[in-house]
């Protein structure tokens, strides 16, 4: 099992910046990509941004140049840098690790954290 726990989020006007944090525990040897997903009101879950281990990033089309996910494999953690928020920026935001064996592959997931930007 793996637990993810997410921090950072909060309410800050348009323009502002956030930085979530997420922290793995549990049986963290395993885990491979993580991310951050979010799911505003009424809406599905989207994928935000993406970082395997050894670093690659992918990046939804609507955060690029604005937001930046990063990791600190030694403390199991991963972080995304919100800068220029907007509005439509108002989700709350999940971490989610895969972790994969060569028999098993389970993907877990953070309580999430609420982001708020106000216009």
């Amino acid at each position: 099992q793996v637990q993810l726990v997410e921090s950072g989020g909060g309410l800050v006007q348009a323009g502002g910046s956030l930085r979530l944090s997420c922290a793995a525990s549990g049986s963290i040897f395993n885990i491979n990509d993580m991310g951050w997903y979010r799911q505003a009101p009424g809406k599905q879950r989207e994928l935000v941004a993406t970082i395997t281990n050894g670093g690659s990033t992918n990046y939804a089309d609507f955060v690029k140049g604005r937001f930046t996910i990063s990791r600190d494999n030694a403390k199991n953690s991963v972080f995304l840098q919100m800068n220029s928020l907007k509005p439509e920026d108002t989700a709350v935001y999940y971490c989610n690790a895969h972790w994969r064996t060569i028999a098993t592959w389970r993907i877990y997931w953070g309580q999430g954290t609420q982001v708020t930007v106000s216009s």
